[in-house]
């Protein structure tokens, strides 16, 4: 599809090449290095009505762009855009969710199972040549059977996981802010109350000041010395030093990490830590995902543009209506 008149859409930073042909194809591209207000120009601020990023997207650009009427964000997570500002404006925020709940759920048992069984560990005994030096790589000290699992955010990816851990035979508990309405699975008002009752905490809860460093010291003190963390949600809902620590003075056995505090930036005491499977965010780091995420984001931009409606809207701005 192709507008008869161009609409401009702006792409601050890096962005899927897929969603970027997209782009080009269907509008006209606007890009800049970051979101960094200071570089829209006076004719950008006159034009642009969209933005595609998976940049973090502030008031300060969201208020440098006039004319602007919808933020598509490549991501399930938007904590990096200021929706309630956005909302406060009228103008739409959508996100990419469903289409890669599936990738995520199995990136998480992945790390479930790596660092349960130590999986890159014995890869790198076989790697090393130790197997016919030293012989077949130590007895693992942890194991799935018998395990209870605690989800901490028991949405689209978080009931995935919870359905893969049934087909594992583990029963599954979760905490979130409220109950989920025709859920079966047992639900706790507290994080601690949760951990105290599982031995494996996978962590998909969303970004933001409501979740900052949720996982902490007490947390994993709950989950016990044969407790598992996963973590494939945000690196923000984890105090990292707490969880080095756990998994130095076997506080808890081992974690499974794909998201960080400070991204690209992993703390070198989780690096150094003992039984840990480190992943580099690549929970939905699939060709196959990642061109459907993108697919989404465009949709979104076409859809509002052609119809006036967004596919995916957050919701903060479920209610916001096409500029007149």
């Amino acid at each position: 599809m192709k507008f008869s008149g161009e609409i401009y859409v702006l792409v601050p930073g890096p962005l899927n090449e897929h969603a970027i042909q997209r782009i080009r194809d269907t509008f006209r591209l606007e890009p800049i290095p970051t979101g960094d207000a200071k570089l829209v120009t006076p004719a950008m601020a006159a034009s642009v009505r969209g933005v595609a990023s998976m940049a973090p997207v502030n008031a300060a650009l969201i208020d440098a762009l006039p004319k602007l009427e919808i933020i598509a964000n490549f991501g399930v997570g938007y904590d990096g855009v200021d929706a309630k500002h956005a909302a406060a404006k009228g103008i739409m925020v959508t996100n990419t969710p469903d289409v890669l709940t599936e990738e995520v759920a199995d990136t998480a048992l992945g790390l479930l199972i790596n660092a349960v069984r130590e999986l890159p560990s014995a890869e790198r005994w076989l790697r090393e040549g130790r197997w016919p030096k030293e012989g077949a790589y130590p007895l693992t000290g942890a194991t799935l059977r018998d395990r209870r699992a605690g989800i901490f955010g028991l949405g689209r990816i978080g009931k995935a996981i919870a359905s893969r851990l049934e087909v594992f035979g583990m029963p599954v508990a979760y905490h979130n802010r409220n109950p989920v309405e025709g859920s079966s699975y047992a639900y706790y008002p507290t994080l601690v109350e949760l951990a105290r009752a599982v031995d494996t905490l996978i962590c998909v809860a969303p970004g933001g000041k409501g979740t900052e460093k949720a996982v902490n010291a007490e947390v994993l003190k709950a989950l016990g010395p044969n407790g598992v963390f996963v973590n494939v949600g945000r690196g923000s809902s984890v105090d990292e030093d707490a969880l080095a620590a756990a998994l130095e003075s076997g506080t808890i056995r081992a974690a499974g990490l794909d998201v960080f505090a400070d991204e690209p930036k992993v703390p070198q005491r989780l690096l150094d830590a003992p039984h840990t499977c480190l992943l580099p965010h690549v929970g939905s780091a699939s060709v196959y995902t990642r061109d459907a995420m993108a697919d989404l984001q465009v949709d979104n931009l076409v859809s509002w543009f052609s119809e006036g409606k967004a596919i995916t809207p957050v919701s903060e701005t479920r209610h916001v209506e096409p500029k007149s």
